[in-house]
């Protein structure tokens, strides 16, 4: 798991450039391949420490969650706060277990999957949602028709069947999107799922990530511009915090702040809640105004982390650089 999101922080880092290059949904600020190169660097990051004991160090489980919760407390845009849930959520039915399965893997792919689209208030098709999506269901009936089989051949034939379900969904998110369409590119989320999936392949298998993999995906060839570049800007701010709420104020935020802005993903970064019976929530959202929204979060609990960016920011086509102090916001 270590070596998966290791992979993960290398192929996102030498892929920013391209995934900022397509990103024009749900905003066209080119920073996709930013975000989740950080967050995903954040997870990694959080492992170079030891876990409690030798047992959470051999539990898969424990591991991907102590990554999942670094990632989700630093989670950057729609795409990174979508993988931290996808990350936190993938862990729950591995806890307690030395080894990943094929059935395993099944559950947790689909477990994090339902996680993630649960967490956008306005799931939308055609995003990287979709390309989880696609992979679940392909490693869902590779592992039934394997019967149980808990060999590493039977994990490799679904690792298999997820990138290339994976792929397939990549492709089609084009027409899923009138806005990918209109620009004949891909989603940028999507592929950056299905380098992470490639990743978490090459690192069970022992094999090198698939260097064909995106061949021939619209917009992300070398030779192709920086096509959000030439969209029209996007008004307002994106907003992020973690703050603790009540079940009650949680249900009562997301719904005031889908009437603020859009975007909103909500997803609880720990799972058990304070003496107060508070969980604490990862907040994401697009709004006209900061000002409105942080008061409203305010007005329920106190936010930390808090981060506030323009959606219609300078455009940098430059790669990401790698160093401690990066900070990029937005999708």
């Amino acid at each position: 798991m270590k070596r998966w999101l290791g992979k993960a922080e290398t192929a996102l880092g030498n892929h920013s450039d391209r995934l900022n290059a397509i990103n024009i949904f749900p905003v066209a600020d080119g920073d996709t391949g930013t975000n989740l190169y950080l967050t995903v660097r954040a997870a990694t990051r959080s492992l170079q420490e030891s876990l409690p004991d030798e047992a959470a160090q051999n539990d898969v489980g424990a591991v991907l969650a102590k990554a999942g919760q670094a990632a989700m407390e630093q989670a950057r845009g729609n795409s990174g706060t979508l993988f931290s849930v996808f990350l936190c959520a993938a862990a729950e039915p591995l806890t307690g277990q030395p080894r990943l399965t094929a059935s395993l893997l099944a559950t947790a792919l689909n477990r994090a999957q339902i996680r993630a689209w649960s967490a956008l208030s306005d799931p939308v098709p055609g995003t990287m949602l979709s390309v989880m999506e696609a992979a679940s269901r392909a490693a869902a009936a590779v592992d039934a028709a394997q019967k149980g089989n808990d060999s590493n051949h039977a994990l490799g034939l679904v690792l298999d069947a997820a990138v290339g379900a994976a792929l397939e969904a990549v492709v089609h998110t084009e027409e899923q999107l009138d806005a990918l369409q209109a620009a004949h590119v891909v989603d940028a989320g999507g592929v950056g799922m299905l380098l992470i999936l490639d990743c978490l392949r090459s690192a069970v298998l022992g094999e090198e990530l698939q260097s064909e993999l995106l061949d021939g995906l619209h917009g992300y060839d070398v030779q192709d511009p920086h096509i959000h570049a030439d969209l029209p800007d996007d008004d307002g701010v994106e907003v992020m915090c973690t703050v603790s709420l009540s079940p009650l104020d949680a249900a009562t935020l997301r719904q005031r702040l889908d009437e603020l802005g859009d975007s909103v993903i909500m997803s609880q970064v720990e799972r058990s809640p304070d003496p107060e019976g508070r969980y604490r929530w990862r907040v994401h959202a697009h709004v006209l105004d900061a000002v409105p929204a942080l008061e409203l979060i305010r007005s329920l609990g106190e936010p930390t982390d808090v981060a506030v960016s323009e959606l219609a920011r300078p455009r940098d086509p430059a790669p990401v650089e790698a160093d401690a102090g990066s900070r990029v916001e937005g999708r």
